[in-house]
């Protein structure tokens, strides 16, 4: 029998969701619904000599999490 982790957000209002995937701060699942995305800039190098890498970092959030949290770097 397989099991699926839920999303807890769906649960609390009374839905039967499967979390795609694990809020990086409380660890809770979440589903596509319920969080968010974050890129996250990555450099490399010592100063004076560090570099912003191409492809940053994929974060994801549950909502309240988010609303939590300061994100203004992130936007």
């Amino acid at each position: 029998m397989d099991t699926m982790m839920k999303c807890y957000d769906c649960m609390e209002e009374g839905n039967d969701t499967e979390a795609a995937a694990v809020c990086i701060l409380c660890g809770k699942g979440i589903c596509v619904n319920h969080s968010k995305e974050l890129l996250l800039s990555v450099s490399a190098g010592a100063p004076p000599h560090t570099k912003r890498m191409h492809n940053g970092l994929t974060k994801i959030l549950c909502k309240y999490c988010l609303s939590n949290t300061i994100v203004d770097a992130f936007d």
